[in-house]
């Protein structure tokens, strides 16, 4: 199904684009007093069409994969006496470079209009609020609490997670004190935090900027249920079923997803006793998950 859409998204967007492009050769083409014979969106056969009070054919026809204005030109076939000012040939070379030029501007200008309206709009970005805070971390140590609101890095105002990750990353190498501006949870007023640094991510590869600082982002709990079990995996043969509520991994208690995975993750091989809630009845079965080797080579627990 998701492949299908993509096709359909596919095709929506291009037929849009070469409209918005056939439209700039025909509005120009018209004002340069050029008869248009036909502007058709998709090439073949039509579907559809309709002829206007100038004698212009516009049509929809089966393969939506272009689409073409043709004018009325005396290299294509004879044109009447009559209508011989009106041919694309007969126009002068200004006039036929603003019509060939006319399709490229029109998507530069409907690009334009694109980003204009992405920016007008806005976009959802996750609010920077600092979940776990790492022992003994500069965070730690500058007493950074979590649930607080990241407002400000050295100065500069933050918004998201990724403005953050970009002036973390911009900073490899600082040694000193960095200044981080939050809103602590259920306060009004910004409190600012030194956390002290000394030659920042610089042996780290790949850079983990705020594993550096000693924080990780918040987020929300998540229950730790199963949405589907595939057959052959660990889990199934453990006799694991979607629906299932992961409550308790060798007696220790499971409260979010996260922590689910990052179990399983690391129990490659090694058999767990599972405390699992199904419709509103506890159970327990041993799972053993399977192991996964990455490109890196690191071997990580995996269930299915």
């Amino acid at each position: 199904m998701g492949l299908i859409q993509n096709i359909l998204a596919v095709i929506v967007v291009l037929g849009l684009l070469v409209t918005f492009h056939e439209f700039g050769h025909f509005w120009v083409a018209r004002r340069c007093g050029v008869k248009v014979l036909r502007f058709s969106v998709g090439f073949g056969k039509p579907l559809w069409s309709t002829i206007d009070r100038h004698g212009t054919e516009f049509a929809v026809a089966a393969i939506p994969l272009g689409g073409y204005v043709k004018m009325l030109d005396e290299r294509e076939a004879p044109v009447p006496e009559e209508q011989l000012d009106q041919a694309f040939n007969r126009k002068t070379v200004w006039q036929r470079i603003a019509i060939v030029a006319a399709g490229p501007i029109a998507n530069f200008l409907l690009a334009i209009v694109a980003y204009w309206a992405l920016f007008v709009a806005g976009t959802t970005t996750v609010a920077p609020i600092v979940g776990d805070i790492t022992p003994n971390s500069p965070a730690a140590e500058a007493g950074l609490e979590q649930g607080s609101e990241i407002t400000a890095i050295q100065g500069d105002a933050m918004r998201s997670w990724e403005e953050i990750n970009l002036k973390l990353v911009s900073m490899i190498g600082f040694s000193g004190d960095l200044t981080i501006e939050a809103v602590p949870e259920g306060a009004s007023a910004t409190r600012s935090y030194q956390l002290p640094l000394n030659n920042y991510m610089v042996r780290q590869d790949p850079p983990q900027p705020l594993q550096s600082l000693g924080f990780s982002p918040w987020r929300p709990d998540v229950p730790a249920v199963l949405g589907q079990v595939v057959d052959g995996q660990a889990a199934a043969e453990a006799g694991l079923q979607a629906g299932d509520r992961i409550v308790a991994l060798n007696g220790e208690p499971i409260n979010d997803w996260m922590q689910f995975v990052a179990v399983i993750r690391d129990s490659a091989g090694e058999t767990l006793s599972v405390g699992y809630q199904r419709n509103g009845e506890a159970g327990t079965l041993s799972l053993t998950p399977r192991r996964n080797t990455l490109e890196s080579g690191a071997e990580v627990g995996y269930i299915g």
